[in-house]
């Protein structure tokens, strides 16, 4: 079993693969963390050389030849202590970002998000305002964020964030998340042709495809988002079943 965990610390998938090695072997030569890790030799080398550097493994030589170890899990603690610390710092810091934020950005202002971690990005981001409308939606997120998405859901739900959606006409046969702060009309099937999404929340306007490579590009306009909204108030009230 290997620590992935450890990657918070800084740690590169080798170093993870042989200080799990030697984890659970115990002391080790170069041979047995070797057949361990499958990784070559001059890699293992090198990473235990930074290991050593780090502090996390420790060696003794024994007939010339060098076993190596664990350093007492304290090390880990302290690294763990030190991340916190870190993170406690930046934290205290997040009013300054953002006031240098509002106060460095156009009064329009646009940003693009790619790949899964991108749309997580807005995702969170969403969770600021009380109130997200969407044009064209058919919970994408359900398919291809489907560990992300239930608890993303449920902490929606916990800040009271509701969602007004004008769903595709081809997601009437989805089974739909828990519908708590959940308001949902269909558009009709000439409107629902691609997996195109528009979002609105407060003075965003993200556009959103879902594909095979996840893309959104996000507009920041007070005037825009305002028109936006009165498409989507229109839509809801003259269009959508």
């Amino acid at each position: 079993m290997e620590i992935q965990e450890l990657k918070s610390l800084g740690l590169t998938q080798g170093e993870i693969k042989v200080y799990s090695a030697i984890l659970h072997i115990g002391l080790s030569n170069l041979s047995e963390i070797h057949s361990k890790t499958n990784l070559e030799r001059r890699a293992i080398y090198d990473i235990l050389n930074k290991l050593l550097s780090k502090g996390l493994v420790t060696y003794s030589i024994e007939k010339g030849k060098k076993n190596y170890g664990i350093s007492p899990p304290n090390k880990i603690q302290e690294e763990i202590e030190q991340k916190k610390n870190e993170l406690e710092n930046l934290q205290r810091m997040m009013p300054q970002i953002e006031l240098l934020y509002k106060t460095a950005k156009p009064k329009i202002n646009l940003q693009v998000f790619r790949g899964k971690e991108g749309i997580k990005s807005l995702f969170e981001y969403m969770l600021n305002y009380q109130d997200n409308y969407f044009i064209g939606g058919g919970y994408y997120i359900m398919d291809l964020l489907p560990n992300y998405w239930p608890q993303y859901n449920e902490r929606r739900i916990k800040k009271k964030v509701c969602w007004h959606s004008l769903a595709l006409y081809g997601a009437k046969n989805r089974k739909l998340p828990e519908k708590r702060l959940l308001n949902i009309k269909y558009l009709p099937k000439e409107l629902s042709v691609n997996p195109s999404v528009i979002f609105i929340f407060g003075d965003k306007i993200v556009n959103v495809l879902w594909g095979e490579e996840i893309f959104a590009v996000m507009i920041e306009s007070q005037e825009f988002s305002e028109s936006y909204k009165k498409y989507f108030k229109y839509l809801w009230s003259k269009v959508a079943k």
